[in-house]
């Protein structure tokens, strides 16, 4: 028990490691798929990787074990952005097992038993073992011994959680073996030879005075430019790579917002006025807000500025001498405030702290008091007595940091009133705590306000006349896309057109819409839905135009995107020869300048290695011999004529850069390797079905 404490000690205070193994708790209902689950065919999974069906209950134990890690080092986190994150790791560790390790296996790398061991905390020990805070000494230092007293209490540990952790850290350290030597691998088959290090080097020191004309291509389609059925069915076979597509669907829908009437903010506004005086005068103010107001009395300082956040008339009229504001109206909420108190106070303070979780830790707290008091070194005292081993934000064991009202440890409140460098005692959820400021900002005026907040909310009557409104379109509907569209010309209401993935979960700003999705992928094409419900405060009728599979997509699908890229390309050919035409005989760019109707730009010691510039410019210049016109050739946005001169090679960019260079782009390149492999081993993940 004395190892969970200090693991939960360790990763509540320091959570970096949590974000390093992106170790986030997952809670999902069960009843929410039960009943489909028992039902769904294997092509319902929630994946597949190279050829591993993945089940729902499969990945639910993956997720259920992160969630125990989770659990053991920090508590649990219900919200969706971190259950998002715990079901990503889970998918990850599944893409490595099944996927990544084999693949690199295949490759010829291995990781030995041997190896293990000394990556588990011998010589070689791995970096996630030596950088988590857990086998870290009083000096923030991997301790072996430390790791070692951890392992041998596995076996004394009922729960079996210290097993669950260690299984997960041999199998990161596992897998990250494989990552390093994988990597390794590829960058070095993957870096630039002699001969191209030696033209990087050319391109990168050669620089150019260079004068040009740019004729720019027209914006108004040219109508005899044209591209055939033929043209477009041969691109597409060629290029039939370019229009892979998820499964989609291409639907409509109407969507009903309930929004309180005039009635309704009338009726808020008349409750405001009547608790006002009530707010103005009661001594009970928590529980004044707690009946009347949306917010809660807070313990927040604010300071002038910071009230604006809820309405910038609130913080001009407390910050402007008035204890009590008028009623504010905001839309449809209304805000009153009351000065509660108010006080000279810093925006941050330094902290440090010597935590105490035995059974006399009061005692022990009072003696370390008086010791600090004599000129007893605190950070001394922390690494004989602290259980929290991992602050030392300034160096110096026992210092927590700079704190301030949004950066707060739960508690630890008043420091801001405390005296620097006098040691107090206090006690939090983590135990009990002897604390000194070392340092504080300079204090500012600051008040403590009990804000009256109450927004207009629909009345049942608000609501169900949308609800009628959306029921009448849905019944107008009769379940078609054609009925759809006849209830659209008589309601006259706004139609969204939409493509969407099982992924989406937004519909513009409407979030958490899932309901729709699914719909729409369970449906048939040309039905319409009944309404659908979002939020209790969105109506939604969908109908389905079209259901489009995973694959390639139907030449009839992106014919009008290939006629636009075929058109382009022809449209550059034909204006560019037409320059030349125009500009044949020239001897000067000034000359060509004047037949185009356009300017001679100028570029100083523009260099041929350059990003940032068109690279048919860049190519131009470099076929032009100096002194002579060259072009005209065709760029993005329009054709260029070039006159080179002054060429000059120097010596800033050397081989060196040139290598620096290789290796950003095969460091890039690397970053697709798990992209390929996915594609390589059909990788399908349908995650989103289900979450």
């Amino acid at each position: 028990m004395a190892v969970l404490e200090k693991i939960r000690v360790k990763f509540g205070l320091v959570i970096s490691i949590i974000i390093a193994l992106a170790l986030l708790s997952f809670i999902i209902d069960p009843n929410t798929l039960g009943s489909a689950i028992n039902t769904m065919s294997s092509k319902y999974d929630v994946g597949q990787i190279a050829g591993k069906n993945i089940s729902y209950q499969d990945f639910q134990s993956d997720v259920d074990r992160y969630t125990a890690i989770n659990e053991l080092l920090s508590g649990t986190v219900r919200d969706e952005e971190t259950q998002k994150q715990i079901r990503n790791a889970a998918w990850q560790e599944l893409l490595d097992k099944y996927m990544f390790v084999k693949n690199a296996r295949e490759a010829g790398i291995t990781v030995g038993q041997d190896e293990m061991v000394a990556l588990m905390g011998g010589e070689l020990a791995a970096p996630s073992l030596v950088q988590n805070p857990l086998f870290m000494d009083e000096t923030g230092v991997f301790s072996p011994d430390r790791l070692k007293a951890f392992v041998q209490e596995i076996d004394s540990d009922e729960s079996g959680r210290l097993r669950t952790y260690w299984n997960f850290l041999q199998n990161q350290v596992h897998n990250q073996a494989f990552y390093a030597k994988y990597g390794a691998l590829f960058n070095a088959s993957g870096m630039d030879n002699a001969l191209q290090i030696a033209q990087a080097i050319q391109e990168g020191n050669t620089t150019a005075n260079v004068d040009y004309c740019l004729a720019m291509y027209p914006v108004v389609p040219d109508s005899t430019i044209t591209v055939s059925s033929a043209e477009i069915r041969d691109y597409y076979k060629k290029h039939k790579e370019f229009f892979r597509q998820v499964a989609n669907r291409d639907i409509e829908y109407v969507v009903y917002e309930v929004v309180p009437s005039a009635e309704d903010v009338a009726a808020a506004s008349e409750a405001m006025t009547e608790a006002y005086e009530e707010f103005a005068t009661t001594d009970n103010m928590r529980a004044f807000l707690s009946k009347n107001s949306d917010q809660a009395l807070g313990n927040y300082w604010y300071k002038d500025g910071e009230l604006s956040t809820v309405n910038r008339e609130i913080n001009d009229q407390i910050f402007g001498g008035s204890k009590l504001t008028q009623i504010v109206t905001d839309g449809n909420t209304f805000y009153a405030a009351r000065e509660m108190d108010s006080k000279m106070l810093p925006d941050s303070a330094f902290v440090k702290h010597i935590l105490l979780q035995d059974t006399n830790a009061a005692h022990v707290a009072d003696s370390l008091v008086n010791v600090i008091k004599k000129g007893g070194n605190l950070a001394n005292l922390a690494a004989t007595f602290s259980a929290d081993q991992a602050s030392a934000a300034d160096g110096e064991l026992g210092s927590i940091g700079w704190m301030t009202q949004t950066y707060m440890i739960p508690g630890f409140e008043g420091v801001f009133e405390a005296k620097v460098g006098e040691p107090f005692v206090l006690t939090t959820q983590y135990g009990t705590h002897v604390v000194v400021v070392s340092q504080k900002t300079k204090p500012v005026a600051k008040k403590q306000v009990a804000i009256f907040e109450k927004t207009a909310l629909a009345s049942k009557e608000t609501f169900n006349n949308y609800y009628s409104q959306a029921n009448t379109f849905a019944t107008l509907t009769g379940g078609t896309y054609e009925g759809y569209k006849k209830a659209l010309d008589s309601t006259k209401v706004y139609s969204h057109p939409a493509t969407i993935t099982e992924a989406t979960s937004n519909y513009g700003a409407i979030d958490n819409a899932k309901e729709v999705t699914r719909w729409a992928f369970d449906a048939k094409v040309g039905k319409a839905s009944n309404i659908i419900t979002v939020g209790n405060n969105y109506f939604f009728v969908v109908a389905l135009k079209e259901a489009n599979k995973e694959g390639y997509a139907p030449v009839e699908k992106v014919a009008m995107q290939i006629q636009d890229r075929l058109y382009s390309q022809k449209m550059q050919e034909v204006k560019t020869q037409e320059v030349a035409e125009k500009i044949a005989g020239c001897k000067t760019l000034e000359e060509v300048a004047e037949r185009l109707g356009v300017q001679v730009e100028h570029r100083e010691a523009m260099s041929l290695g350059s990003t940032s510039v068109d690279p048919a410019l860049i190519g131009a210049v470099a076929a032009a011999k100096d002194g002579e016109i060259y072009g005209p050739v065709p760029g993005v946005m329009g054709s260029y004529i070039v006159n080179v001169s002054n060429r000059e090679v120097g010596s800033f960019y050397t081989e060196d850069d040139a290598k620096n260079l290789a290796a950003q782009k095969a460091q890039y390149l690397a970053q697709m390797i798990l992209s390929v492999m996915q594609d390589y081993d059909n990788v399908k993940d349908n995650r989103e079905r289900f979450f």
